[in-house]
Parts: structure tokens; C-alpha cells; sequence
């Protein structure tokens, strides 16, 4: 075979169909953001697709944590949990954790796509004749989890109790079963009913699987996401989160009874054989996550811009999609169109944003997805929605979402 060949013309492909992911080469400057150098066009620019949701990447409680933890402990956290990475500050992270999201335990992985995958993949494959039941637009952390668990699986329409319970009644009462959704859809930026699903999945037995990765930090008076926000927090069995999008670092967890935690801790692949995060990011995300506990100032600016943002758009006829929560989409449902327009935002009003294209997204509903922080200043939102305009205009896109 011409493995070179065969490389080469799937790449093609991608190029052909307007779906060839170019990476920004981007250069984050502390104290900036959302300001950001791009090195390809030589100029700084305005980022408006950052997972940093808060800016807390850059707050001056995460970076004096990390710069102390830095010099006290070091670089690397010396190996795996098991083995030699174990420190103090990823028990205290894991405490602060365990009390965010009002659960005896909690345990942090690498990341989290990791902490998906290992948890899920975990409890689906070690509890024998699981049947597990993914919500159709889970992430593909999750459904990578619960592939690689080989455990029998049943999707159920997005957001959709009734269809939950009808697959849950096809199955036998003995069996276990675990339910799997997310909080805050990140392409459309969707809230699931948290309380009729875990309803339906108490009903007939099953164990809850919340992923919070687009909530914690945001919503709720402490920040532990959409569940505390609806006074719900007590009812799923696990809650997943991650610490690299409003926390400002990197890595995931996993928070839930210490039983369930302990058994994940002792027989996840993913916890067992990877070395653990360093010591410096582990004391950032806990500074930050003691911050957000006790700040809601952060939350309240995030939420007051996507809803100006929002509502800026709209004025201007742009085809902003419905969305309840801080994630903004504007529909251009072409991949080349959307690719092209975020060039010419780029190139013509120095502005960032990623274009969205399958498979992230179906085909045709291909997006800009702005994730306004509470460090874009109204002028900063003017000037998107004008250099929008300009774009939709120029490329001659259609002004309302379908």
C-alpha cells in the first residue's frame, strides 16, 4: 500500500470539501486578553473563540500560585500518582473540588477528554452487563469513553426525557445502566434538563453522568455550573468537569461518593498509567477555583456581555442562533463560506474566530462560535458586530439563521 498516497489524498479531500483544519499561530500576551499577537498576519489581534471563558488564565491569584508552587516544588510532577507524583496540592485541588460540587471525593486526570474517557470507558466496562445511554450530541470524549467500554449502548434524542424512558423500559430491570449528558451543549450552546433526566433515569434505576465542562466556574452562586444554578447539584451520580476552560488551566475530574471515586482511582487506565498534572497547574486551578467560590463579579460581566452581544447582533440581522446560555453561534451553513469569512475577519478587521465545520458540527450548520468574555469591552462588541457585517456583506451570507 502507498501509505504516503493514501495520507496525502485524504488530506486532499479535507482541502476539497472546505473542512482542512489551519491552526491559528497565535502568542496569548498576559494582562492582554482578549488582545492576543498572531504571527501569521504580524499584528495583535481581537480573540473571539477563547475557552477561557473568564480570563482567569491570566487573574493575578492564578499566576502568583502557580509562580510560587513553581519555584517551591519545580517543573514536573515526577511521575504517576501511583508512583512519585502524588503532592499536596493535587489533595488539596481534589478537596476544593469535592466541596465545589458538594460530593465526598473527587479525582483529577489530564485533561478533560481524558477524564471522560477514563471514567466512563471504566464504570461501563467493570460493571458487569452495563448498559450505558448517551445523549445524541454528547461530546466525543464521551462517546469515546463509553466505545472503548464495549458495554451495550442506547442514544436517546438530545434532551429528550421521553425518548430516555423508552429505551430505558427495553431493557431489563436488573441490568445496570448509566445515563450520560452534558450541562451546556459548546456548539449550540443548549441547557439539558438536568432534573427530568436524572427523573427518568431514577425511575427506572440508572446511575446519572453529568459533564458541567462548559458550566463549572460560570453558573451557579460558587460557580459549580448549571446543576448548583438549578438547585439540582445533589441529584446526578458523577458530575465531570474541567479546569482549561473558566478555571484557566488544564485538566479534568470527576466528583462523586468515595466509593465510586476510589474505584475509579484504582482501576481507570487512564488515572493509573498517566503521569499526573504538574504541580504549578494544579495550585493554578485550585487558586482559581477558590476565586470563582467567592466572586460572582466575573459571572455576572460574562453573562451581561453575551447577552449584549447577543443583542447587537440581532439588531444588525445577523444570524445569531437562539441560545440560553454564554456560548453564541452565528449560522453561515457552508464550510468554504465559513472559512472564508473567518479569513476575511482576520485579514481585513484583525479579529479572530475559528470556523466550526463538520464533524464538530453537522454538515450545513457550519458556524462562527463566539464566546464573549468579561474582558471584551462594548467597544470590543461594536467592533465585532460591525466587521461582521462588513463580512457577511462582502461574502454576501445570508442574515438569518435557519
Amino acid at each position: 500500500m502507498d501509505y504516503e498516497g493514501f495520507f496525502k489524498e485524504r488530506l486532499d479531500a479535507l482541502r476539497a470539501e472546505g473542512r482542512y483544519r489551519v491552526f491559528a499561530d497565535l502568542e496569548r500576551r498576559c494582562g492582554r486578553f482578549p488582545r492576543a499577537y498572531d504571527h501569521r498576519i504580524g499584528a495583535e489581534v481581537s480573540v473571539w473563540c477563547s475557552n477561557d471563558y473568564l480570563g482567569m488564565g491570566q487573574h493575578p491569584a492564578v499566576l502568583a500560585a502557580m509562580e510560587e508552587t513553581l519555584r517551591v516544588v519545580g517543573a514536573g510532577a515526577g511521575g504517576t500518582r501511583n508512583i512519585s507524583g502524588n503532592s499536596h496540592v493535587h489533595l488539596l485541588l481534589e478537596r476544593e473540588l469535592a466541596d465545589l460540587h458538594q460530593r465526598d471525593a473527587a479525582l483529577i486526570f489530564t485533561s478533560g477528554y481524558v477524564a471522560n474517557d477514563a471514567a466512563l470507558s471504566t464504570l461501563a466496562r467493570e460493571m458487569p452487563g452495563m448498559v450505558v445511554f448517551s445523549d445524541e450530541l454528547n461530546h466525543a470524549s464521551m462517546i469515546a469513553g463509553i466505545r472503548n467500554s464495549r458495554a451495550e449502548k442506547h442514544i436517546f434524542r438530545h434532551s429528550d426525557p421521553e425518548d430516555l424512558a423508552r429505551l430505558l423500559a427495553s431493557v431489563a430491570p436488573e441490568r445496570p445502566k448509566l445515563v450520560c449528558f452534558e450541562s451546556v451543549y459548546s456548539m449550540d450552546g443548549d441547557i439539558a434538563p438536568i432534573d427530568e433526566l436524572c427523573d427518568v433515569a431514577e425511575r427506572y434505576g440508572a446511575m446519572t453522568y453529568l459533564d458541567e465542562v462548559h458550566a463549572v466556574g460560570l453558573y451557579g452562586p460558587r460557580g459549580g455550573g448549571i446543576a448548583e444554578r438549578d438547585g439540582v447539584m445533589h441529584r446526578p451520580t458523577v458530575i465531570q468537569g474541567t479546569l482549561g476552560k473558566a478555571f484557566g488551566t488544564i485538566g479534568g475530574y470527576v466528583a462523586g461518593s468515595a466509593a465510586l471515586v476510589d474505584f475509579l482511582r484504582s482501576h481507570a487506565p487512564g488515572f493509573i498509567f498517566t503521569t499526573s498534572l504538574p504541580p504549578a497547574l494544579a495550585a493554578g486551578a485550585l487558586a482559581a477555583i477558590r476565586h470563582l467560590k467567592s466572586s460572582s463579579i466575573e459571572r455576572e460581566r460574562h453573562q451581561a456581555r453575551a447577552a449584549r452581544l447577543k443583542r447587537r447582533l440581532a439588531e444588525a440581522s445577523l444570524p445569531v442562533m437562539p441560545s440560553p446560555s454564554h456560548i453564541v453561534p452565528v449560522l453561515i451553513g457552508d464550510p468554504v463560506l465559513c472559512k472564508a469569512a473567518s479569513d476575511e475577519l482576520l485579514q481585513r478587521h484583525c479579529i479572530y474566530v475559528q470556523p466550526i465545520n463538520y464533524p464538530t458540527v453537522p454538515c450545513g450548520t457550519e458556524r462562527l462560535r463566539l464566546t464573549p468574555s468579561p474582558l471584551h469591552s462594548e467597544d470590543d462588541i461594536d467592533a465585532l458586530v460591525s466587521a461582521l457585517s462588513d463580512v457577511w456583506t462582502r461574502l454576501t451570507l445570508l442574515r438569518r439563521a435557519a
